[in-house]
């Protein structure tokens, strides 16, 4: 697995996928498979100290060269656009990707691998805060600007920073099975692997966001009485408004009425107690508020497009696998 430095990358698009895949490469070891696993090579147009976003220097073993890689990932960083434009550093991962098995770009690194003509036609995310950009320059790329990563191929982008490790912990249960890669998110305390369509931030976050502090303190009732019966109301009274303007208001300034808010956090609700391992959808759906598990069944097909058993099956998947699996005698 060869990495691609340059000046001006986010430190943390490199350790985080770096760390994957070096705890994937322990975990074998431990088990005597340490004949398996990955060879960590780092690169740059040249060899040498590099320059990260934050100050910390990282060091470029080798220049990027064409050879048998079997995965090329590049970091991004605020700098990611600029550094697509140098036409040095689209021929080195144009050079580096011909005998690539697999490419991959954490974050903005999507620009680096657009302006190399590798996302023609394919399916991508990035950064929320630079899809508009990356969509904009590159109208052929089928963008999901709110997915966690995309693989499309043999071909593999994700969102911004912590979303390239949960693309790494994907890509070792591609190549080693979904056991090793929750003894990997066990090993760095990683709370499980999150699907690749979820959404790179959360309801609350996005909202309080948009709605500022007028609406906040109103977030943080609703979250605390999720369960409860939440009406207009109740929650106009809570905003010291009227109903009728908190009904016109509410909607103008986040972009989404009372109702489909308080059922997105009921699902984000949901979401935490299946993720959990909560055990019961009649207990998780009055737990979220949705009262009866048939709502929330409805509610996750309407809103995720799957159930809320096969969303617990993602999470859990691994958790009870066939014993005989390599890293049966691991103990941590």
């Amino acid at each position: 697995m060869q990495f691609f430095f340059y000046p001006g990358m986010v430190a943390l698009d490199v350790t985080g996928p770096l760390d994957v895949f070096h705890a994937a490469d322990e975990l074998l070891s431990r088990n005597g498979n340490g004949e398996e696993g990955y060879e960590l090579v780092f690169s740059g147009r040249t060899p040498g100290p590099v320059s990260t976003s934050s100050g910390l220097r990282l060091h470029a073993e080798t220049p990027l060269v064409a050879g048998e890689v079997d995965t090329l990932l590049v970091p991004g960083g605020m700098i990611a656009e600029t550094a697509s434009e140098d036409p040095g550093n689209v021929l080195a991962i144009q050079t580096a990707a011909r005998k690539a098995k697999r490419l991959v770009s954490v974050c903005s690194g999507a620009f680096l691998l657009a302006a190399a003509g590798f996302l023609n036609g394919r399916s991508a995310t990035t950064h929320w805060r630079v899809a508009d950009r990356l969509a904009e320059l590159y109208p052929d790329i089928r963008l999901d600007p709110d997915a966690i990563y995309v693989q499309d191929g043999h071909i593999a982008t994700s969102a911004g920073v912590t979303a390239g490790i949960d693309l790494a912990l994907a890509l070792v249960e591609d190549d080693y099975g979904p056991a090793l890669a929750i003894e990997v998110a066990r090993l760095l305390l990683l709370y499980r692997r999150r699907p690749g369509n979820q959404s790179q931030f959360s309801t609350t976050l996005a909202m309080q966001a948009r709605a500022g502090k007028r609406f906040k303190p109103l977030v943080d009732w609703i979250e605390a009485n999720i369960e409860q019966k939440l009406t207009v109301d109740r929650m106009a009274e809570k905003a010291n408004m009227s109903p009728r303007s908190f009904s016109r208001i509410f909607p103008s300034e986040t972009g989404m009425s009372p109702g489909r808010f308080v059922e997105q956090l009921r699902i984000d609700r949901a979401r935490e107690l299946l993720e959990s391992g909560a055990e019961g959808l009649e207990q998780i759906a009055r737990e979220s508020g949705f009262g009866r598990e048939e709502r929330l069944r409805r509610a996750f097909q309407r809103r995720l497009g799957i159930s809320p058993a096969q969303y617990r099956a993602h999470f859990m998947k691994g958790e009870h696998h066939d014993q005989r699996s390599y890293i049966r005698d691991i103990h941590l």
